[in-house]
Parts: structure tokens; C-alpha cells; sequence
């Protein structure tokens, strides 16, 4: 498999993962802002997880669960008749858990801080909930959900312990640019293994960058 191929593979996998991030990650968010549950901290704390645990730890339970003789792998073998450890599928559920917090956090921060009597005026003037989001929530956090959807996809491009744990190593199916990587280090391709680390170091600088200079990086993530 060449260097193009595994470009492609790890950019479909970040803009899939990224765009389940936004979709799951955006009601949480606003869950976590904005709830008075009792459970609402232990939650917290578990969106928060992948910022202190080792990725091996969570790769090794997910491979146990996506197992082809575990509940959930006989229900995906039996829905999508094929097997769910060792696929794409599984990189992007995996890929999606362990990014949570890079989305949910930039973003629960920003809800917490928006103006809550504009959105009580809103809806006393008879806003229904998705024009007060169109018209006030989306335009009041749009920086941050540039940052997030920004920190998602270059932390899943980035990612190496749960996909190496969940994917294998398998070219044209789970072989990402950090597998890659491990792949040419470990036969001893050091030119190509230079090559793919120099464009990893330097993509993750250039989107750091361009997110503090357009001012989208008054965030930080907290564990």
C-alpha cells in the first residue's frame, strides 16, 4: 500500500469521525453545559477519560467488545454480515471515543458561557428550540466549533494505540498514517519512516497554528 493510499484512508477516517464527534458530541455538550442531573460529573469525567488513559487500555476493551463471539460482534456480524474488530468501522467507534473530550469540552465551555437572556428572549417571543439554535447558538459559537471540529480531526489523524489495537495493520482497510509509521520504523524504512513523521509533525503544528491565530484557541481541555 503506498504512502497516497494511506493518506486517503487516514483522512476518510478523520472526516467520518469528525462528523460523528459533531453530531454526538454537540448534544452532550449542551447536556453537560446546561444539566442539573446527579449524574452529570461521573459523565463529565467519562468524556474526559482519554485525556489521562493510556490508549492501549481502551483499545483492549473495545477489541474484547467488537470480538467476533462478544454480544456486540455477533450483532454486527449478523446486520452488516461482516466482522466488526479489525475494520474501518471499528477505527471510527474507537476513533470517535477517544476524541470525545477534544470536541465536547471546546465546545460545553462555549455553551456555558452564552447569553442566557438572549435565549430566554428568544423563546418568550415564541423562537421555537431550532430557529434559537440557527439564529443564536450556532452564529454565538461558531469559534468553537471550529476548534472543535478542527482538535477532532487532528487528533484522530494522530492517534495511534486504540486503532493499532482495534485495526491491525491491515493495508486499504485500518492502515492509517501512524500505523504506517510503526509499519516502516519496524522494517527498518527509515527514509519513508522520516517522510510520514515530518508531514504528521507538521500538519498537527500548522492546524495548532492557524487555530491560535484566528483566535480560536482560547480553550483548554481539562481532565
Amino acid at each position: 500500500m503506498n504512502e497516497l493510499d494511506v493518506i486517503w484512508l487516514t483522512v476518510k477516517l478523520a472526516t467520518v469521525t469528525t462528523a460523528w464527534l459533531l453530531v454526538l458530541g454537540t448534544p452532550l455538550a449542551w447536556w453537560l453545559a446546561n444539566g442539573r442531573s446527579r449524574w452529570r460529573t461521573a459523565v463529565e469525567a467519562v468524556v474526559a477519560l482519554p485525556l489521562i488513559l493510556p490508549p492501549t487500555v481502551l483499545g483492549f476493551y473495545l477489541l474484547i467488545a467488537f470480538a467476533p463471539d462478544s454480544a456486540l460482534g455477533q450483532l454486527w456480524q449478523q446486520i452488516t454480515g461482516s466482522r466488526l474488530a479489525f475494520s474501518f468501522s471499528a477505527l471510527v467507534i474507537g476513533s470517535v471515543l477517544y476524541s470525545m473530550p477534544f470536541v465536547v469540552q471546546p465546545l460545553q465551555a462555549a455553551f456555558r458561557q452564552l447569553d442566557r437572556g438572549l435565549l430566554e428572549a428568544a423563546a418568550v417571543l415564541g423562537a421555537p428550540a431550532r430557529d434559537r439554535w440557527l439564529t443564536i447558538i450556532l452564529p454565538s459559537c461558531r469559534h468553537s466549533f471550529i476548534t472543535a471540529a478542527s482538535l477532532g480531526f487532528a487528533h484522530t489523524v494522530g492517534e495511534f494505540g486504540v486503532v493499532l489495537m482495534i485495526g491491525g495493520n491491515i493495508p486499504g482497510e485500518t492502515q492509517v498514517l501512524s500505523i504506517a509509521l510503526f509499519d516502516r520504523v519496524e522494517s527498518l524504512q527509515f527514509a519513508q519512516a522520516h517522510a510520514l513523521a515530518a508531514g504528521l509533525m507538521a500538519f498537527s503544528f500548522v492546524m495548532l497554528f492557524l487555530l491560535y491565530r484566528r483566535g480560536h484557541g482560547n480553550w483548554r481541555l481539562q481532565s
